[in-house]
This record gives structure tokens, sequence and C-alpha cells, in this order.
């Protein structure tokens, strides 16, 4: 026995030596990394010509031409591919996640929960990356001190090549994958598909310019955004970052949407738009998204795909800078059925010989492989139609496709091999890193990549910017249902004398409209904030943040409701990132409304009348989930019996 626990107890010593040394070996990695990485940083001059200031980007005390902002862009383009090596090349093709420091410091280890997978002294100095897209956030105020510190990190490489910054959508009130992973201090509206409630292209517009301006008091120059996808399919999670299912609406949201974010014209005030997610992400085999394996497939059974490219030639007339491919697969309508970046008929052949489009083309993210670290997967590749074909295999695939650039990844030395064993031609990634430059010159980058910080801090959530956020939101409210009283008067608004029994609404914010009370027996009417309901998946923790699956709800929560709208006289706010089925809440509740992101202040004062709604319905709302299933997935308007149809809203007036 003692032998026995001898043994146990050297193993235990074994196991922590075997993680001390680890450790030990991990920080010297990086220490010698980012030492090494650090040590070639040298300080570039300026350069004083005819009274004008010019930055010495390579260090060699002359103006060269890529340096001059008094030269034409594709000549400036051309001076600096001359210079690139193969290397600094490869490195602009890929735009992977990057960490911030909570106090706006240069991550040098990895850390997963910041999305920071690699040492960014190494993937910037030493894998000559120059696009990187954020996620968990620190104030304002440490993200615009680090923004300009990995710019100056980057000037002082061997040509000074600037870095891309960009981001998901972050102006949300609940954002694609929430607050925690893009949040920050912006001014808050309406989701997308709340906009296109409003039906207004001016203030789509507005919202563009303003969020836009934000943005880039931060640096970041690339919005990964507008979603250019049809709502076609009601069960799809990504429904509440689209324009809705009507092609025409969506067409002229997303033209107002990529206006307002590049402006008239392109220029340093311009935040480029990655329109995504060509050519449609919306028609997903029974709604299953293609983030996961069981949602690879798209399905055209209304034969109805070119319905879906009509919002993506509003963006090439509002002529967006980027153009983002998604997932999928779009069964049987090519004769290879792969991912879309895979698919050289859907990028060559429809995007750049049939609409012209010569902008970027990036992948969607993690297409390549999955995020790895330590050796660990944490989530799997997305290459759906490709599960056989290697890394390297993928990369070359997809740049045959006629891709530029490689969303999630950084798999620089894939790509290099296949350059010098002859697999891929320099001639072909000139291509591609002439789009990419393009952009950068255009944006203003390689003149003035820097920010103001104190700028910064009065430009993110400005109060203008704020008050025309909440407006907007009040705007996007539907009124669905509006009981009529016996005295041929209707129940809302509400006036200020009611008491008031509130659910998911602050207790506080409410006060300041009626009497709130605790127990639904003291209350006049009852007010209730709901949401769609979904399937609760149990896989990795990006699924959990996805709303899919049924849109009805189920029991014991149908009956728990119902019994509150049978005992009291009810005012329901259905937040619809999906089309909710609830036609026994419908038929009982004396007030209905949809909102799409809106404060509780926001609601409230649609439901007391101090706000006039006038929204209308983006897309249908169900009767029934066996309407749903019977519904194609790729097809608009095909609800039997809807509960409410598309463009539906009352007002008071």
């Amino acid at each position: 026995m003692k032998k026995f626990f001898k043994f146990i107890l050297y193993l235990l010593l074994g196991f922590v030596g075997i993680i001390i040394i680890t450790l030990i070996s991990f920080n010297l990695y990086y220490f010698f990394l980012n030492k090494s990485a650090k040590s070639v940083l040298v300080e570039k001059k300026e350069l004083s010509i005819d009274g004008l200031t010019f930055r010495d980007l390579n260090n060699n005390g002359k103006l060269d031409i890529y340096e001059d902002k008094r030269q034409g862009i594709d000549a400036r383009i051309e001076d600096l591919l001359s210079q690139m090596n193969i290397e600094e090349k490869v490195g602009l093709m890929w735009h992977p996640p990057i960490g911030v420091g909570d106090q706006g410091e240069i991550m040098d280890k990895p850390d997963p929960a910041k999305f920071n997978m690699v040492s960014t002294y190494n993937i910037l100095l030493n894998g000559q990356i120059r696009h990187f897209n954020l996620f968990r956030i620190p104030e304002t105020r440490y993200l615009a001190a680090w923004y300009n510190r990995l710019q100056k990190l980057a000037e002082q490489d061997r040509l000074g090549i600037p870095v891309t910054i960009s981001s998901d959508p972050r102006h949300g009130i609940k954002n694609f994958l929430g607050n925690d992973l893009l949040g920050g201090g912006f001014s808050k509206w309406p989701e997308p598909i709340g906009l296109a409630a409003t039906n207004d292209s001016s203030l789509v517009a507005e919202f563009g310019k303003i969020a836009a301006e934000e943005l880039r008091a931060v640096g970041i120059k690339t919005a990964l955004h507008p979603m250019a996808d049809l709502a076609t399919e009601p069960r799809w999670a990504r429904i509440n970052g689209t324009f809705g299912e009507d092609a025409d609406l969506s067409a002229k949201m997303t033209a107002a949407y990529i206006y307002g974010f590049q402006g008239e014209e392109i220029g340093d005030h311009t935040v480029a738009c990655m329109t995504k997610h060509w050519p449609g992400g919306g028609p997903q085999d029974d709604g299953w998204d293609a983030h996961f394996r069981y949602g690879a497939d798209q399905a055209y059974p209304g034969k109805n795909f070119d319905y879906h490219l009509k919002p993506f030639e509003a963006a090439f007339e509002a002529r967006t800078m980027m153009i983002m491919p998604y997932y999928g697969v779009a069964v049987n309508q090519t004769s290879e059925n792969v991912g879309m970046s895979f698919n050289k008929e859907i990028i060559t052949d429809l995007l750049r010989k049939q609409y012209g489009y010569d902008g970027v083309v990036c992948t969607d993210w993690g297409i390549v492989e999955g995020f790895s670290i330590f050796g660990f997967t944490l989530f799997e590749s997305t290459g759906w139609g490709v599960d056989d074909l290697s890394p390297k295999q993928r990369i070359k695939k997809i740049i045959d496709a006629g891709v530029d650039q490689f969303g999630g990844n950084s798999n620089t030395v894939e790509l290099l091999e296949l350059i010098e064993e002859g697999e891929v031609s320099e001639k072909r990634i000139d291509e591609s890193v002439r789009r990419l430059l393009k952009t950068k010159f255009q944006t203003g980058l390689f003149d003035n990549p820097y920010v103001d910080e104190d700028l910064a801090v009065s430009t993110v959530g400005k109060a203008e910017f704020v008050e025309k956020g909440k407006i907007a939101q009040r705007k996007s409210i539907v009124l669905l249902k509006n009981k009529m009283k016996a005295d041929s008067t209707f129940v809302l608004p509400l006036n200020n004398g009611v008491k008031i029994y509130v659910e998911n609404i602050d207790k506080n914010a409410a006060s300041k409209y009626a009497t709130v009370v605790d127990s639904l027996d003291e209350a006049d009417i009852a007010v209730l904030r709901l949401q769609t309901p979904w399937k609760q998946m149990n896989g990795n923790f990006m699924e959990a943040m996805f709303h899919q699956g049924y849109l009805d709800f189920k029991e014991p929560e149908l009956s728990r409701i119902l019994e509150i709208v049978q005992t009291k006289p009810t005012v329901i706010c259905m937040y619809l990132d999906r089309p909710a089925v609830m036609p026994e809440i419908a038929n009982n509740v004396i007030g209905l409304l949809g909102e799409f992101g809106a404060s509780d202040d926001a609601v409230l004062d649609v439901v007391f009348g101090k706000f006039n709604p006038g929204g209308k319905l983006p897309f249908e709302l169900p009767s029934s989930m066996e309407a749903v299933e019977k519904q194609y997935e790729d097809v608009p308007f095909d609800s039997e019996n809807p509960l409410f149809p598309f463009g539906y809203g009352l007002s008071y007036k």
C-alpha cells in the first residue's frame, strides 16, 4: 500500500513538474520571441518638401512615390508593390482577430478570453499581418491609445505598412454576439432589422454616418457589415442583422447604410463596408445556421436564387469596398457543392465577371482551419464541402476561386509554401494585394493612421449621437394590436394613473410612467417584455449565442404567460430578433408591440403615448410552426395565413 501511495505521489509531482516546465518554457518562448520582434524596431523620420510633411515609411531618406500623398493611388500602389517581398504580400492576405489589453497595452502573449491567439509583436512583425478584427474592447481612451501604439509598431517595420482594424456591428442594443464581445461606449440604435422597420433610408444613412464617425475615432476603418441577406427563412439565427425578407426594401436600406459609412466619395472620412454574405446567406436549410456543420446547406426549393442577389446589386451600386461570402453551400446551384468562398462559379464567374466586381473579397472567419491554441481546437473549421482537404489545399482552392483575403486565420506559412512550390503564382498574389492596398490608400491610412485620443473620448457616445439613436429605437417599434374598448376608444396609449405590474422591465424606469406594483393582484394592467423563443442548443459557447430552431412558446412558459394575460389586461412588447409564432398570446392581449432593439424607456414612451408608433413589420409573423415548416427557405411572403403580414403596423393617429 505504501508503494502505491508513493507511486501516486511521484506521479502527481511529475505532473506538477511538467506543468511548471511548460509554463516556464511558454514564458521564455514569448520573452525571446517578443524581444526579437521588438529589436527590429527603428524610429522613422519625417520629410519636409515644398512646405508639406511626409512620412518616410521605408526610412531611406527620400520621398518614395507610395509615401507621396500628391500622387495617384494606382501609382502609389505599384511603387509599394515593387518594394514588397513575398512575405509582406502574403501577410496582407490574412485577417485574424486581435486582443487589446485592459488598459490599452499591446498583448505579448495569447489570451483566448480576449481573442488574442498569438503575440501581437510576432504576428505583426514576423507574420507581417496588417488586418485585424476586434472583439472585446476596453473603454474608449484605452482603445484609442492601443490603436495608436499598434500603428506605431507597424510604422517602424521595414516599409511602414499601416494596420487596418475591423469590427462586427457595435451600435445595437443587442449585438450579434452580445455586448460582452461587441459592446463599447457607442451610441445605441435598433438592430438593422429595426432600421428596416422604420422604412426610412435617410435615417439609415444618418445612422451610418454617425456610426462611422464613432468607429473612426477609435481607429476602426472596416465595418464587417451590412448584411444584405434576406430573411426568407424565419427560423434563421441571423435575421436581426438583416433588413428583412423583401428584396426591394433590403436593397434600399443596404445602399443607404453603405452611403452612410463610406460617404459620397471614398476618403479618410470613410469606414469601408464589407457587405455580406454573398450571394445571400438567408435561405438556410430548415433555418439552421452555417456556422455549424448541421447548417452547412442552403436550400432553394422555390428556385429563387436570383431574388437574393438584389440587395447585393444595390451594394455594388453604392460602391461597397469589400464583399464577404457566407459559409453555406448553395446546394445544386453550381456544378460543385462547396462553401461559397471555395466556389469559383460563385466568386469569379458570378461576382467578378457577371457583376464586374473588383473590390476586396474576404472569406468569412475560420474556413481554412478552426481556432486553436496550444493544440486545442476552440472552434471547428467551417470549410463545408471540403472536409477532405488540408488547410494548405483549402488555401489554394480559395485563391483559385478568386478570393483576396482569409478571415479569422493566419496561415501565412502554408501560403508561402504554395508559392514556393509553384502552386500559386506571385502574379496571382499581386492581384489581391493591389486590391487590399487600394483600400488602405483610399481610407487615408498611409498618410495618417493615428487617432486623437481626446477626440475619441468626446466622439464615442456623444450626447447628440445617443439622442438620435434613442429616437431611432422609438421609430422602429411596431404596434401590432390595440384593442378597442366599449366606448370605441383604444386601450393604448395607457394613462399615467394606472397601476402596472411589469416583467423584464426596470421598475425604476417604469415608475416614471405609472405606479409600479409588486404583485399581479394589485395591478390594473400587466406590461411584459418578452422575446422570440428559440431552441436551447448544447454545443460550444458560440452555439449558445445563436437563437435558432422553433419560434413558438413551449410549456410551461406558454401557460405561465397566458395565465397572466387571462388574469389581468396585458400589454406585451416582443423582441423580434426572428418572427415569433404567438397566436394564443396575440389573441388574448389588449396591446401587442414588436421591437428590434429598444431600451425600456423607448418601449414605455410608446406604451404611454409619449411617442406615436410608426414602425412596419419587415417580415411576416407566421400563425403556426406548421406554416413555418411548409415555407420555402428561399421565397418571401409564403407563410400560410400569417398572423401579421409583411408591412403591417398601426399608429395612434
